[in-house]
């Protein structure tokens, strides 16, 4: 099997999971335990978390990592994080050391990749993950990591359908 095949089987096998994640449980366990699956479907995602928008500011929703950020809110603009809510693009980072917009989380983190998990309004939260490797990120984690940002999109749609639906 070609290198591109088996990442290809690979990103599939790693949505499946992902999708199992999400659908077995509430959104409050749901989360984290995706995250964490998310984190372990490969050797270099150290950390990997999910900010929500909430007017200008970006609000750590989980995260799966050693530790938790130090930084509990972000302005839209401010960092790697807040620069790709703002600019509305994923954005990776091969080397954030030589990135001014970087914010330190980690003193081990070296590449960064955030992807934008969007509405039908516009940016409502990202999934950022850290790595302790330069240049960890290649355009197959990008591709991913979008399809995934949109997989967590629409649960979160089809379960506010359905506690809407429960309701009536």
């Amino acid at each position: 099997m070609t290198s591109a095949r088996q990442a290809q089987v690979d990103s599939s096998n790693i949505l499946h999971r992902l999708q199992e994640v999400l659908a077995s449980q509430p959104k409050s366990r749901a989360i984290p335990d995706f995250l964490r699956t998310l984190r372990e479907s490969s050797t270099y995602y150290n950390w990997v978390g999910v900010y929500l928008v909430k007017g200008e500011t970006l609000f750590p929703a989980a995260y799966a990592g050693d530790a938790e950020t130090e930084h509990v809110t972000i302005p839209i603009a401010q960092g790697i994080c807040g620069s790709a809510a703002k600019s509305g693009e994923t954005i990776l980072v091969p080397d954030v050391s030589k990135d001014p917009r970087y914010l330190m989380c980690f003193p081990s983190t070296r590449s960064e990749i955030v992807v934008l998990i969007v509405g039908r309004n516009g940016v409502i939260g990202e999934i950022d993950i850290d790595s302790d490797r330069v240049e960890a990120f290649n355009p197959a984690d990008k591709e991913l990591l979008e399809r995934v940002a949109e997989q967590l999109h629409l649960t979160w749609r089809i379960q506010q359908l359905q506690a809407f639906e429960a309701d009536d």
